[in-house]
């Protein structure tokens, strides 16, 4: 399990820059060529990579999946993240979200009052829908930039919340009594700070310990609230 989780860290660090001989994941692991040889076949039937010729290649997709499978051997979360492109590691969230039970729209876009909006990541599980958007930045991370894009976050969950009369079929929630949209900013690292305005900026690296946690503290965090009832859709809102 070790050397496969030290390869995949590999093959993702030189899947960056596209297709690549395979001595090299050889050299950048510190493993034997026969090694190699055997836990490449072992990914490429599982469809993790490719190989022809003695050159591997990987999809986006299939990246994402080393990614995943490489933390789940135990991998660094932090470093096998900046491997990754930012739409990489969105999906990468994506895919944390969707193991913990979550329905996921990457790149969710509507109108409302005459604007348009985009969020990164619209995660639902009955109540709550989670609002993210995915920072995968290495640096730059000062507090005058969280503060920014913490609020701009707030102000696109919240224009969410407003046009639920008219998005709530487009994000499937017909059958839901209550919807909680939380506004969360995903970073690659942590910043200076892990609140603004009890808006959550979580780092990556503890997605999973957030997820355990929100549902017994949405209340703590800012958070829209909107109580359904039948076919009229009435919306109460909750600044906290």
């Amino acid at each position: 399990m070790m050397i496969e989780k030290q390869i995949l860290v590999s093959l993702l660090k030189l899947t960056r820059q596209g297709p690549f001989r395979k001595e090299l994941l050889g050299k950048d692991a510190r493993v034997s060529m026969p090694i190699v040889d055997e836990i490449l076949e072992k990914l490429c039937q599982s469809m993790l990579c490719q190989q022809r010729r003695g050159v591997v290649e990987a999809t986006s997709i299939q990246r994402v999946k080393i990614a995943v499978r490489a933390i789940q051997l135990g991998a660094d979360f932090e470093r096998v993240c900046n491997f990754l492109q930012w739409k990489e590691f969105e999906n990468l969230a994506a895919e944390a979200f969707r193991a913990n039970g979550y329905s996921v729209s990457n790149n969710f876009r509507f109108k409302h009052a005459g604007k348009r909006f985009e969020i990164d990541l619209l995660a639902r599980m009955e109540p709550l829908i989670v609002c993210v958007d995915c920072k995968h930045w290495h640096h730059g991370w000062s507090r005058a930039a969280i503060v920014r894009v913490v609020e701009m976050q707030t102000n696109r969950t919240e224009a969410l919340a407003d046009a639920f009369p008219i998005v709530y079929e487009k994000i499937g929630l017909e059958t839901w009594k209550q919807a909680i949209f939380t506004p969360t900013v995903l970073s690659l690292t942590q910043g200076p700070f892990k609140f603004h305005n009890k808006v959550p900026i979580v780092p990556i690296l503890k997605i999973q310990n957030f997820l355990n946690e929100l549902p017994a503290h949405t209340h703590l965090l800012t958070h829209f609230s909107i109580k359904i009832k039948s076919e009229k859709h009435k919306l109460t809102k909750f600044l906290q």
